[in-house]
């Protein structure tokens, strides 16, 4: 058994998947993002085979299935064992899954978000290569055109401790 994740780190990886699901059932129905699929990264991946939170992936796929070869955006919400080193290496987890990520030929995106602070490291692949940026503020702007969606690095955070909702709560 595993300990599960925080629940800033499911809620970050909801928040995305929701997002991502949201425009493109009209910008690409042909995909739709899942949390948790297994992705097959081929001979790059064969030591490590690590889950992305969130995935881009085929809508069709088979009711039994669980790995794709393909995906086209993979994310993940960095909790603190990311940060560990790979035991007998000088690398991190989660330089390790960026590395594997960026890596795989059909991925066109690779996201990055912090839980426990605001950062979201956003890698597009161009026909010149990978360019990098890092959003560091609620009202910046997370764009990822490919994919159709323009949001704010806020609706990310939307419901976790460092953007908590106001609520009132009430007395019986």
């Amino acid at each position: 058994m595993m300990t599960p994740p925080t629940i800033a780190h499911n809620r970050i990886a909801g928040n995305l998947e929701r997002l991502l699901n949201a425009v493109l059932a009209t910008h690409d129905p042909s995909r739709f993002a899942n949390q948790r699929p297994g992705v097959e990264l081929g001979r790059i991946g064969e030591q490590f085979r690590p889950e992305p939170d969130v995935a881009v992936i085929d809508s069709d796929y088979l009711p039994d299935q669980r790995f794709v070869e393909r995906a086209y955006l993979l994310a993940e919400v960095v909790s603190r064992t990311d940060k560990e080193p790979v035991p007998g290496t000088d690398e991190t987890w989660i330089d390790v899954k960026r590395r594997l990520y960026l890596a795989h030929q059909p991925c066109e995106a690779v996201v990055m978000i912090e839980q426990d602070w605001i950062e979201v490291r956003v890698d597009l692949r161009t026909v010149q290569g990978w360019t990098s940026s890092k959003l560091t503020n609620l009202g910046d702007e997370f764009l990822l055109v490919g994919f159709g969606l323009r949001s704010r690095v806020a609706e990310l955070y939307d419901g976790t401790p460092l953007r908590a909702r106001v609520t009132s709560r009430r007395t019986p």
